[in-house]
């Protein structure tokens, strides 16, 4: 029988959540197959909840507080958990953002945009006035923020480590300025050059299958399941079936077997920058 010295809230949200489980599972003298009987959810599903390895989801804590007669606590806490963490993110990216923060390695493929951890100030203001066009100036300025926000995840000097692969026509065609895109560039070099960074690029007689035009955000982690997130402008999907993250790894793997080696794509990089700084770019 659990105890309630064994649930150490201080541990992080996903540890809470699943010792708290425990506890009230054993004290209700119920089983994980008992438990799961009647959800959407299998027993490995739940077992990797309460040893911490993946969060509750929200009709999960529904579930969970009906057979467990907890009174709304799991559900409740869902709730308080996506409000504080989604902050001026958008609700389907807020979790994340989080999770980047966890991340032992992050591997990230792009074709339309600069990605959000590498983007400065005025990239990213380009990027939020043109996507959200009704916002106030409050709004536009609390989403900025929180953008660079992420990028804070580099002041760690070894974790987590980062690959990206960009598509050659996002530092040859510029939304911004060609001072403000110089910047934008030669901010990424620095970041390359100081080890937080390992850019690709890919050039433009590259592959051109369909899959070019999906973004891609795979994350690992020490403790647990992989994840893969890719986006539209306005809707987002988190993806942790590892049969389905696997094959897309694949598929990054082969985008990045088909990119410039990095040495050369920090070249091209440092080189567009600058053209873009001295007035000489060309397309």
């Amino acid at each position: 029988m659990a105890t309630r010295k064994e649930i150490d809230g201080s541990a992080g949200v996903p540890q809470f959540y699943g010792k708290e489980l425990r506890f009230k599972r054993e004290e209700a003298g119920l089983t994980l197959e008992k438990l799961v009987d009647g959800s959407f959810y299998g027993i490995t599903y739940l077992s990797e909840i309460e040893h911490g390895h993946r969060r509750m989801p929200e009709d999960l804590a529904h579930h969970v507080d009906r057979v467990l007669s907890t009174d709304g606590f799991f559900g409740r806490r869902c709730e308080d958990v996506r409000k504080a963490k989604q902050g001026a993110h958008s609700s389907y990216f807020a979790g994340v953002a989080e999770a980047e923060t966890r991340a032992r390695a992050i591997a990230e493929w792009s074709g339309t945009l600069i990605p959000g951890l590498l983007q400065t100030r005025s990239y990213a203001d380009a990027v939020i006035h043109s996507a959200h066009t009704l916002d106030t100036p409050e709004e536009v300025e609390a989403k900025i923020d929180a953008r660079l926000q992420r990028a804070r995840l580099f002041d760690n000097p070894k974790k987590p480590e980062y690959w990206v692969i960009l598509h050659e026509a996002l530092i040859r065609h510029s939304i911004i300025p060609p001072v403000e895109m110089a910047e934008q560039l030669e901010h990424i070099a620095a970041l390359v050059r100081r080890g937080r960074v390992v850019a690709q690029i890919l050039p433009w007689n590259g592959p051109t299958r369909a899959l070019t035009e999906l973004p891609l955000f795979l994350m690992d982690f020490d403790n647990e399941p992989p994840l893969l997130y890719t986006e539209g402008s306005y809707h987002g999907q988190t993806i942790d079936d590892p049969s389905i993250v696997m094959r897309y790894r694949k598929a990054y793997d082969r985008l990045r077997a088909a990119a410039l080696p990095p040495e050369v794509s920090l070249e091209l990089i440092e080189k567009v920058a600058e053209e873009y700084r001295n007035g000489q770019h060309r397309l």
